[in-house]
């Protein structure tokens, strides 16, 4: 077997598996979306990022014949059996099933109509991003928020003759919010496990930047709200008690309840409410959390699949030619955040999936938190609000994709209206320029 304890020399021909994922993903997603787009189909899902990973993976066993095939599978048991690797993987099942339920018992839908229906008109953009900032922290996905929100800010711009793009955008920006700061959201498990560290400290260090940059961004809106008048928001049916689960596991999570105990009360809360209003019935429960963690198996392969190739990439010694170019632009503390940053976002624009890019860019943040000081509850929020940022910006993320099918305009034209993952750029930017 290897020797774990020798450093590997710096070998870029290491880096060769994510290459080789990147034009596999990336340069077929560009092709399927731009140049030869199928009808009904979004072209970065023609080719599965699990086969892209697997061809990867494939590539690196190839590499240094210096050691058997054997050591190589052990390389990568190693790596899948990391503690924080396997506590990710359950807690993707347990936010899966939550996930599932939830929507069944109508808990999302009856939580945004609430929300909805004590808003003024004349604050109805400044709501609905409010709205999707609540419901996208409860819900831990900022897909399933943009889903339940889209259709409605499509009903506010035109009942209030505002800009579709503006609406829907406002909405993406709020659901980016919840989504890097939720602490069952994927983002943040992956994140804040492969640093070693509790959610709460992520939490604590991401809410420094999320926060300020929410309040600019709301105080953006009012602004506009005051200027331009607002909207009719018409009636929303809601049930209290479909929306109080999600209430009540918002607030355990901030209380810093352990998230496996807040995941499993979620379930069975929204099970008893569930069937008591008539939403679930026993079948349809257990039939929404199999569906929920069915929807998290993409997911989870594509965490034993990084995990297998970052271990092989270290051991071949990928990871320290990275680290090597970094060592020699960074120098100090500052720079070292600004390789987290960027590795990251450049992880996500390449395969527009910030969950994925936060798994595959982790390892190497580790490095250079240790090489250059850097506090892993930062370094864990650099790679959640890194890949948050660029994840809402790209047109050809999921994020984006949905948004614009559902309003019925390109992608391309809500970019310039997504005002809160701008600002974010901006405080993570002043952040680390004010980093001792």
């Amino acid at each position: 077997m290897s020797n774990t304890n020798q450093q590997p020399k710096p070998n870029a021909k290491a880096l060769l598996p994510i290459a080789l994922f990147l034009v596999l993903y990336l340069g077929n997603g560009v092709y399927f979306q731009y140049i030869s787009p199928i009808e009904g189909q979004m072209g970065f899902y023609v080719v599965s990022v699990v086969l892209s990973f697997t061809f990867a993976l494939i590539l690196a066993f190839a590499q240094n014949r210096g050691k058997s095939f054997e050591e190589k599978i052990h390389i990568c048991a190693q790596g899948i059996g990391d503690d924080n690797i396997v506590t990710m993987l359950f807690i993707f099942i347990l936010a899966g099933a939550f996930s599932g339920v939830a929507g069944e018992a109508g808990g999302a839908s009856s939580t945004a109509n609430l929300l909805l229906s004590v808003i003024p008109g004349r604050f109805a953009v400044p709501g609905l991003f409010i709205i999707a900032c609540l419901i996208s922290m409860a819900m831990g996905t900022s897909v399933g928020t943009i889903s339940v929100l889209a259709p409605i800010a499509c009903a506010v711009a035109k009942n209030g003759h505002i800009s579709m793009a503006f609406c829907v955008g406002v909405v993406v920006g709020g659901a980016m919010f919840g989504d890097n700061l939720s602490f069952i959201s994927d983002t943040t498990i992956a994140a804040t496990k492969t640093q070693g560290i509790e959610m709460k400290d992520k939490f604590e260090a991401n809410l420094k930047l999320a926060l300020p940059s929410a309040i600019v961004t709301l105080a953006i809106l009012l602004a506009y709200s005051f200027k331009n008048g607002g909207a009719s928001m018409g009636n929303f049916d809601y049930n209290l008690w479909q929306a109080l689960p999600y209430f009540i596991v918002l607030v355990l999570s901030v209380l810093s309840v352990n998230v496996f105990k807040v995941l499993l009360l979620g379930c069975f809360m929204f099970i008893v409410v569930g069937i008591c209003t008539g939403s679930l019935t026993y079948v349809s429960g257990l039939s929404s959390m199999g569906t929920g963690i069915a929807g998290m198996f993409e997911t989870m392969i594509v965490t034993i699949l990084v995990a297998s190739v970052a271990s092989l990439i270290r051991e071949h010694g990928g990871f320290e030619s990275i680290l090597s170019l970094i060592r020699r632009k960074a120098g100090n503390k500052k720079g070292g955040m600004l390789g987290i940053a960027f590795l990251t976002m450049f992880m996500d624009l390449a395969t527009a999936n910030n969950t994925v890019a936060i798994v595959i860019a982790a390892p190497i943040a580790k490095h250079i938190s240790e090489e250059y000081g850097v506090e892993p509850k930062k370094t864990a929020s650099l790679l959640d609000t890194c890949s948050c940022i660029m994840q809402g910006i790209i047109p050809y993320g999921a994020q984006l994709l949905v948004a614009a099918n559902i309003a019925k305009i390109a992608s391309f034209s809500l970019i310039p209206w997504l005002i809160y993952p701008f600002v974010l750029i901006i405080f993570v930017t002043i952040s680390i320029i004010k980093e001792k």
